[in-house]
């Protein structure tokens, strides 16, 4: 295999993509669509777009196998964030490539992994692999503002299109340095969603008065006490062998304490006193614990007059298991009735698929043979994807974007110049061909 001209147009299909603008909202994914059909069509690989609204697209794409096994399905969305232009030193939609790294708004979230998985498709294709499997390729609309013109609006409308047995998605195959040792995490889980809206009630009146009632006082206290709350650990399958597996390849007295957080339930010093850095021991908690995190205040509409509510909007993620009613009972052990706590219609459960299946184990061979210093652990993403609309239709799916974070380029997700390096671009292309082509060929 001629593994640069892999890497070479799967950098050139995410330029391509980087160029379009396709922040959501609005969205205008419809143009990523095209694009990515125009390059399908090039390669003889039909493709349909189908538009739940104006400008909206989702294009699915189908390489036939010969039916010995279900489909695999390869997911990713094409809409982005929004950006601020002059936080930028680079054009956010120029797809500019300096120092190694390409620029742009989507360069890891995710337009890289389109570019990937339509390289993996067209290669498939030109290589003519003998498949055992469809393998279907699904860009996404929406996905930044929950998927309800994108992969939920697919799985309700179009099933059959994309119904697999497996899937490959955002939200894993990263690797890093931790501890000396090259970890890399496949997603088998992700939290769910329970926002909410938590509101004090107090006593109006003229600003020139103070009042011990006061709702923003209140709302003030509520908050530095949930911000402040240790809530009860709960332990996944995932994140049982994610600990479990760190602290064997860590070894040591550092491995000893990293297992020691599973025997040490509800006490906070068992994370403080990890022997990683901030970032990490914060993630580590998130995957262990419900968690819930003011983002937004109201309250009142003139700077003279108390007012009678105030309020605040709460990110609340929970542990796959968890419900919106078991976390209220958490919520309540720290916020008494007197604090109003309403749910965000819908809410999302969390999803976990088993690490015990051949499509994990073809991941790990393929990262193995590429690192041969390859730690590679079952991770749970504290954050949410498209898989949990897919996973309606029964499919497993499984986070695996193939990179290496060697200077935390990851922070970039989301943020100021996003970027991802030509080297990744090549690697994950490598990666997840060697994947999916070892495994659509098996039965």
């Amino acid at each position: 295999m001629d593994w640069d001209t892999l890497r070479d147009e799967a950098v050139g299909y995410l330029q391509e993509l980087l160029r379009l603008n396709t922040v959501n909202p609005p969205g205008n994914e419809i143009i990523a669509c095209e694009y990515l059909a125009k390059i399908l069509a090039q390669n003889q690989i039909e493709s349909t777009i189908l538009q739940p609204a104006p400008s909206r697209g989702n294009l699915v794409a189908r390489l036939k196998g010969d039916g010995r096994a279900a489909p695999l399905l390869l997911m990713v969305h094409v809409d982005v964030v929004t950006v601020e232009p002059k936080r930028w030193t680079h054009d956010p939609f120029g797809g500019e490539i300096e120092n190694g790294f390409v620029y742009g708004r989507g360069a890891l979230d995710t337009k890289e992994l389109a570019a990937m998985e339509l390289a993996v498709l067209v290669w498939l294709k030109r290589n003519h692999v003998p498949l055992a499997r469809d393998v279907i390729f699904m860009a996404n609309a929406d996905e930044e503002a929950g998927g309800h013109l994108g992969a939920k609006w697919m799985v309700e409308h179009h099933p059959d299109l994309i119904r697999a047995e497996y899937a490959i998605n955002e939200g894993g195959g990263f690797g890093s340095t931790i501890l000396g040792k090259h970890i890399y995490g496949i997603q088998t889980g992700e939290k769910g969603t329970a926002r909410f809206t938590m509101r004090a009630h107090g006593r109006p009146g003229h600003a020139s008065v103070p009042q011990r009632e006061n709702a923003v006082l209140k709302l003030a206290r509520g908050l530095d006490i949930l911000g402040n709350a240790v809530f009860p650990m709960h332990i996944t399958n995932t994140t049982r062998n994610y600990v479990q597996g760190l602290s064997k390849a860590v070894g040591s007295s550092a491995g000893s304490a990293i297992r020691a957080v599973l025997d040490n339930k509800n006490n906070t010093r068992a994370f403080d006193n990890l022997p990683l850095d901030e970032g990490m021991r914060g993630m580590l908690y998130a995957m262990l614990h419900n968690t819930a995190t003011p983002t937004k205040l109201n309250a009142g509409s003139k700077i003279n007059v108390i007012p009678s509510v105030a309020e605040a909007q709460v990110d609340a993620r929970l542990i796959p298991g968890e419900t919106p009613e078991t976390f209220l009972r958490e919520l309540r052990s720290v916020l008494d009735d007197s604090y109003e706590i309403e749910f965000h219609q819908p809410t999302m459960t969390g999803i976990e698929a088993d690490p015990q299946s051949p499509l994990y184990d073809a991941m790990v061979h393929a990262l193995q043979q590429y690192d041969r210093d390859a730690i590679v652990l079952p991770d749970l993403v504290v954050g949410a994807t498209d898989a949990r609309h897919v996973t309606k239709l029964g499919t497993k799916v499984y986070g695996f974007c193939p990179m290496f974070d060697n200077a935390s380029e990851m922070e970039r997700v989301h943020a100021d110049d996003e970027r991802v390096s030509v080297a990744n671009v090549g690697m994950g292309a490598r990666v997840l061909y060697q994947v999916v082509s070892d495994f659509a060929q098996r039965v």
